[in-house]
């Protein structure tokens, strides 16, 4: 058992060296239910304190610029990986729904983690940075993926930088703890399914200090959400697909945890 900072306990299996797609076939299969027909199906989960995965949905305040590349990889992205940690570890997770919140929902703050889909496309309100500096200062986490190359980064820094104008991006390492937080993860080096760019991780930490707490993650030049969409097909390598899910574990269990 492991407890986070403000006291709260998760309960952790040992983890396991295993093939996880292998491993979580019958309940990614289980989560078949709410393929792609309930993809367009926004909805969120009665508050009960368990884990809910929670995804940012951005662009009606600015003529749905960007469109809806906040949903890249929903419903099942999330669900799936809501399964995997359902089934290894000992958290209480919700794995009848997830939610989807605009960044100026009081609903972002019963959710401690909360995930940006494509954010070279995000776009915030002055309210919506109000928000999200408040949740993010409080104890709250948030995980930008899929997205790739100089301009999308600068964007979506742009973006942050309107909620936390005194933070920076800090490069991260293979020895940072959120790499090794459930599965010790020796190598970074899963590569984004679809552009042959290098991947990169960044932090940014409470009072800039890399060895305090973790508030934002970025996937940069990577797309973890596309293998977790898609591990129930079979549409890209196992090799890969479990090191996406290895990587997800990890996030959550680090924040849940810290």
């Amino acid at each position: 058992m492991v407890r986070r900072g403000d006291g709260a306990a998760v309960r952790i299996r040992p983890a396991v060296v295993v093939a996880l797609v292998a491993l979580l076939a019958l309940p990614l299969l289980a989560a078949g239910q709410f393929r792609r027909q309930s993809q367009q199906r926004i909805a969120t989960v009665e508050y009960n304190s368990h884990f809910a995965f929670t995804r940012i949905r951005y662009g009606s305040g600015f003529g749905r610029r960007g469109g809806d590349s906040w949903a890249h990889d929903y419903p099942m992205g999330d669900r799936n990986l809501s399964a995997i940690l359902d089934y290894i570890t000992n958290m209480r997770v919700r794995i009848d729904g997830t939610n989807v919140y605009d960044l100026d929902d009081p609903g972002i703050f019963d959710n401690p983690i909360i995930y940006v889909s494509e954010p070279g496309f995000w776009r915030i309100t002055p309210s919506e940075a109000q928000n999200l500096r408040t949740h993010l200062l409080k104890g709250g986490f948030i995980i930008f993926d899929d997205f790739e190359g100089d301009y999308h980064w600068r964007n979506m820094a742009a973006q942050m930088a309107q909620a936390l104008p005194e933070h920076h991006w800090i490069p991260l390492t293979v020895d940072h703890p959120i790499f090794h937080s459930f599965f010790d993860i020796q190598k970074l080096d899963v590569p984004h399914p679809l552009v042959d760019v290098i991947p990169g991780y960044r932090a940014i930490f409470e009072n800039n200090d890399p060895s305090g707490r973790m508030i934002a993650l970025a996937n940069w030049n990577n797309d973890l959400a596309e293998y977790w969409e898609w591990s129930a097909e079979g549409l890209y390598n196992p090799d890969p697909t479990n090191d996406a899910y290895r990587l997800g574990v990890n996030y959550i269990v680090y924040a849940m945890t810290h």
